[in-house]
């Protein structure tokens, strides 16, 4: 082989060589800008649970008998929805004849019910109502804000909170005193010498 030809298949190597690079490099762009074309912003943990709530729901609606659409949902049907929930509840809520009654913290195990805590149903209703909007929803036909959900809702938290005897008093802000300006001390003339 003469150096000519031994310089042809030099340069023929380091063409090939730099195509496979250049190749390369521009299929791993191409991966990475696909990549990020492809996967969505990452959702806060209030939005991941907000969809996941709202699709809940829908399959509850598209599970009742009959089906039922979003724009016929009432507040009635929220009711149910939240009373459905109830079966998978972890808060233990004592019966008045419950021994337990009242008591934060029983002493033994007893046979009352598992129920969704008003703490969860308030933010899931929150949340809901936040959906519900932004999924095209009109404010004044949110069925989740309806005033039977909010009394429903009153109602959990006042007989969860005497059944567990834990008291769900609204915590009062505390008011900051407004800001006092020193007074100036009033100049008083020095006696001659």
């Amino acid at each position: 082989m003469n150096s000519n030809q031994e310089l042809v298949a030099s340069s023929s190597n380091t063409v090939t060589t730099s195509m496979l690079i250049s190749a390369t490099n521009s299929n791993s762009i191409a991966s990475s800008a696909s990549n990020s074309v492809t996967s969505p912003a990452t959702l806060s943990r209030y939005e991941s649970q907000k969809r996941r709530d709202w699709n809940t729901f829908g399959q509850y609606l598209r599970n009742h008998r009959p089906p039922l659409s979003l724009c016929r949902c009432s507040g009635a049907h929220v009711l149910e929805f939240l009373r459905y929930l109830d079966q998978f509840g972890k808060t233990k809520v004592h019966n008045q004849l419950c021994p337990f009654f009242g008591h934060p913290n029983p002493p033994a195990p007893c046979s009352c019910p598992l129920k969704q805590a008003w703490g969860s149903l308030d933010a899931l209703i929150g949340r809901l109502r936040a959906a519900y909007e932004e999924n095209g929803g009109r404010p004044e036909a949110n069925p989740f804000g309806a005033r039977a959900v909010r009394l429903f809702l009153r109602e959990v938290r006042d007989s969860q909170s005497k059944a567990r005897g834990i008291s769900y008093e609204k915590k009062k802000r505390k008011r900051v005193p407004p800001p006092q300006h020193p007074t100036p001390l009033m100049e008083v003339p020095h006696p001659p010498f």
